[in-house]
């Protein structure tokens, strides 16, 4: 007898992927909340301002040097103990960071995808983090250069010379503690209180919402207290406009592909940590260059080029063409001839809220010049006829204590002036160091 053979279904080919919602590992910075803006008060027998949170810092920008294995390593390390200890921290990066480190972590990135709108990221940061040496800090300063108000920076050195930098990679706990909990009050306050903390959304269609009433309660165990909030150093900057031979604004385009403003558009100052520079760049003839301070004409100066620098700058381009060193607690503008023809032209330090103007002449035989700022070089230069005028900053006070300038967080325990400022002249700069010792 012959058995009927039983008829096997066809093969159905599925896909084998989970059914789960897709996880968007890099998301828009729009999502976020604005930023917190904190204050930072004085404190008596400290020369530094005292920085206070009225509320928790939630989004972090990470900014890391270029082409570094070591300072990729330390932000994913950073990272991964932020976004775990502190569960309400939302992570931010710049684009092209943003799509090299989603793969390594288990949290979203947030990233400006919009490229015409470079003010998203000065919107919505509480913090700054930077890994790298002093290019890396001067390129965090640089995303805030259109605006008069920077979140606090907090570095660590991974950089060449770092005199910048503050901290070692090794305190990156205790530091961020430091920061997170500034302005936080006690334990048995917050304790008392015993408010939720706002929930980090990872889901698809998920928007993070301000919570009022989140405060550090969530984190217990690690509050300073009132006497030990970290320390801010405000840096001065410089406010920089370029204008035409006509007395026209000129925008400061840094790049060939930058976009023209509109019609119409104000454009507003650039202002600048380190210095601005005008040079004859690749035109073999020395540069002529007219110096005004505060509209009245100083000098007629024929050199490779000029320097404005702030007290931060005064260790860095100036320092190599003769200038002076000033501390960064001294409000001021350092004027820096490079390679001058005269033997008697030597630098000058003048008020900060002075305003420099240096005009390249009708008498110079090059037709333009370059200028940059922050070594970011301008597109273009500035043509004969056109000049370049500076200013210091300015810093504005209230009852909620000071703003302007860059705020630099500084390791706590230092009394009086800024110590490590003294350190870094010693043991980076070798100031004065003898010929022919060991020490």
């Amino acid at each position: 007898m012959k058995v009927p053979r039983r008829k096997i279904p066809p093969v159905q080919w599925r896909r084998c992927f989970t059914s789960s919602s897709r996880r968007l590992l890099v998301r828009n910075i729009v999502e976020l909340p604005d930023r917190i803006h904190p204050s930072y008060r004085e404190t008596r027998n400290n020369d530094l301002l005292s920085l206070q949170w009225p509320s928790p810092p939630r989004n972090v920008l990470l900014v890391k040097k270029d082409c570094s294995q070591p300072a990729t390593d330390a932000l994913i390390e950073f990272a991964k103990h932020i976004t775990s200890t502190y569960p309400s921290i939302s992570l931010i990066c710049e684009a092209p960071l943003a799509e090299s480190l989603h793969d390594h972590l288990s949290v979203p990135i947030f990233t400006d995808r919009a490229a015409s709108s470079p003010s998203a990221i000065h919107t919505k940061t509480d913090l700054v983090t930077t890994f790298g040496g002093d290019g890396t800090i001067l390129h965090a300063s640089s995303l805030f250069s259109a605006t008069h108000s920077v979140s606090p920076i907090l570095s660590f050195t991974m950089g060449t010379l770092g005199f910048l930098g503050e901290w070692k990679f090794t305190d990156y706990k205790r530091a961020f503690r430091e920061v997170y909990m500034s302005g936080a009050p006690s334990e048995r306050d917050a304790i008392l209180e015993d408010r939720p903390i706002i929930p980090r959304p990872f889901e698809e269609n998920a928007t993070p919402v301000p919570n009022p009433e989140a405060d550090w309660s969530a984190i217990r165990g690690k509050s300073l207290g009132a006497q030990r909030s970290a320390r801010i150093l405000l840096r001065n900057r410089l406010k920089v406009g370029i204008f035409s031979s006509t007395g026209e604004r000129i925008p400061l385009s840094l790049s060939q592909n930058s976009s023209s403003p509109p019609p119409n558009a104000s454009i507003p100052d650039i202002h600048a940590l380190n210095e601005v520079l005008i040079h004859r760049g690749a035109d073999p003839h020395l540069t002529i260059i007219d110096v005004l301070v505060n509209k009245r004409f100083l000098t007629e100066a024929v050199a490779d080029g000029m320097i404005i620098s702030t007290p931060t700058g005064s260790t860095a381009y100036s320092l190599s063409s003769g200038g002076s060193i000033i501390h960064p607690l001294v409000s001021s503008l350092l004027l820096t001839p490079i390679c001058p023809r005269s033997l008697s032209f030597r630098p000058l330090i003048l008020p900060a809220n002075v305003e420099i103007v240096l005009k390249l002449s009708e008498k110079n035989r090059g037709r333009s010049v370059e200028v940059s700022v922050d070594g970011m070089r301008r597109h273009g230069g500035l043509e004969v006829g056109g000049e370049v005028r500076v200013t210091g900053e300015e810093f504005d006070r209230n009852e909620e204590g000071w703003r302007g300038g860059v705020p630099c967080i500084m390791r706590g325990g230092q009394s009086g002036g800024d110590d490590g400022w003294v350190g870094g002249l010693n043991g980076l700069l070798k100031f004065n160091y003898p010929f022919g010792e060991e020490r």
